[in-house]
């Protein structure tokens, strides 16, 4: 059986992220999204699943379907309210429950290895083809879980602070850790640092990081689900703003041995419009991969 994509597509919790997601970067008008789906389809991803929010699903289902893409598409939708039984929506809660949260959606509608992106995130040819091959090994196995990293250096933006999953791996190439930074800038030295309510840290500019481009196998819905829970009685009870994010889940399997998840490499570029100044950086990238041959002038 083939791989499913999962695209996490809600938005980000503001009607600027749902538009930025359709927002035309390539010669014709094709955003981010079009060149990961081209890119997943390809690589043999059988079938595309979309996590959006059911206030913008008609506008995005019109430019976003399985009649555009050539390939099987379903949706599904996140929003506060989707909760495990016997919890509500905390008072004054209104944003998101985070990109775990997002992954859950999807439980009922996926049951073989896949892999979820970000819409706004541009990955890379070769990530996708070195991520469906390693998932096509993963058919029938549990706590095969993998990600593709990035170096620090290439993901970063001119333009503001950005947030990166910061990885460390064992000798056999599989996650031992990924702790969330935010506020992560350049320094007058050429470097990188992240600043918290400590201060700022430097950062190895050839750290590898997460750009929420993970693989797994269908076990990662049960496991979440009991994480869920648990959040929900835990941090969420005390900060209204706590995300359930997909690093919380992963590093917690690998420290309880029920998931190794392999970091795995490829000569990719990753880039995305953190910015509206970003825009126009990603746009010549665009044109120069159109240009080398790795896209056609018009996708679809």
């Amino acid at each position: 059986m083939k791989p499913t994509l999962l695209v996490l597509a809600a938005g980000m919790g503001s009607r600027y992220g749902a538009l930025k997601q359709m927002d035309g970067v390539g010669p014709n008008n094709e955003a981010i999204l079009d060149y990961s789906i081209y890119d997943a389809k390809r690589a043999g991803f059988g079938k595309v699943v979309f996590v959006i929010r059911e206030d913008f699903a008609e506008a995005f289902k019109k430019v976003n379907n399985t009649e555009k893409f050539g390939i099987p598409v379903e949706y599904v939708y996140q929003s506060l309210d989707k909760l495990p039984e016997g919890f509500s929506v905390p008072e004054g809660r209104v944003k998101p429950w985070g990109t775990c949260h997002a992954v859950l959606m999807a439980k009922d509608i996926i049951h073989e290895p896949f892999a979820a992106i970000n819409a706004d995130d541009f990955y890379g040819k070769e990530a996708y083809e070195v991520l469906a091959k390693y998932l096509t090994e993963c058919e029938g196995k549990k706590g095969a879980y993998s990600m593709v990293a990035y170096k620090l250096r290439n993901t970063m933006s001119d333009f503001g602070t950005v947030s990166r999953g910061i990885c460390t791996a064992d000798a056999e190439g599989n996650l031992q850790t990924i702790v969330e930074r935010t506020a992560i800038g350049h320094t007058e030295d050429g470097g990188a640092a992240y600043t918290d309510e400590t201060g700022s840290h430097p950062l190895d500019m050839d750290s590898l990081v997460s750009m929420n481009f993970f693989g797994f196998t269908p076990d990662f819905f049960e496991y979440s689900e009991k994480g869920f829970v648990e959040f929900l009685k835990g941090p969420a009870q005390t900060n209204i703003k706590a995300e359930f994010f997909i690093p919380l889940m992963v590093n917690q399997s690998i420290h309880d041995g029920s998931a190794k998840l392999k970091v795995l490499s490829s000569n990719a570029s990753w880039f995305g419009v953190t910015y509206k100044e970003d825009k126009p950086e990603v746009m010549r990238k665009i044109r120069e991969l159109i240009e080398k041959g790795v896209y056609p002038n018009n996708l679809w």
